[in-house]
């Protein structure tokens, strides 16, 4: 009877200690899932930004068309791309198409930029200044999202990956998540020098 009554105990033990793993795991996956949504309400913010500053640059930019075209046809990639992975946030397959996108249209935007600089009656328009600013801060509160995304991918990541959690994770199908690292492309390009 008190054999059976510690096998009890025991067995009440481990399943009490598997649910607790289990619900600190769905927790952490639900924090880096929020974190997610904060960086969804920044894109959508830049993303709208976007189209508003590329139609007051064609006033400007009649000739740099092929440069305009780019910038929207990037972000509409990217747009489309973060919903997807607004849906699963998880998923790695859609974060590296989704940093892919977001590498393209950063691109974009940095030759949009350079083109801009090239045309002080650009630069010195109220309305594309103002749009300028909005759009470097909404990257700036992007970046303190993404930030605090990739903090919280890490403690999931970790706590799936210790023993006993990962026998768990494992089983219970808790994936490891992908931290959000959106490259830059111009970033590696090697600098040349040009002798006139």
């Amino acid at each position: 009877m008190t054999a059976m009554v510690v096998y009890l105990a025991i067995l009440a033990a481990v399943v009490f200690y598997a649910v607790s793993i289990y619900n600190g795991l769905v927790a952490l996956r639900n924090r880096f899932d929020n974190a997610f949504a904060q960086i969804d309400v920044q894109l959508q913010r830049r993303y709208e930004l976007i189209p508003n500053l590329v139609e007051a640059a064609k006033a400007y930019l009649g000739h740099e068309k092929e440069t305009l075209s780019q910038v929207i046809a990037a972000r509409n990639q990217a747009a489309g791309l973060e919903k997807a992975l607004a849906a699963n946030a998880a998923s790695a397959d859609a974060m590296t198409r989704f940093t892919q996108a977001e590498g393209a249209l950063n691109s974009a935007l940095g030759r949009l930029m350079m083109v801009a600089e090239a045309y002080p009656d650009l630069k010195a328009d109220a309305t594309i200044a103002d749009l300028m600013e909005e759009l470097k801060a909404t990257e700036n509160r992007v970046g303190f999202a993404r930030q605090s995304f990739n903090d919280a991918v890490m403690f999931y990541n970790i706590s799936r990956e210790q023993f006993p959690n990962n026998l768990l994770a494992g089983v219970c199908g808790f994936q490891r998540a992908m931290a959000l690292e959106i490259p830059n492309v111009e970033a590696r390009e090697p600098v040349r020098i040009r002798m006139s």
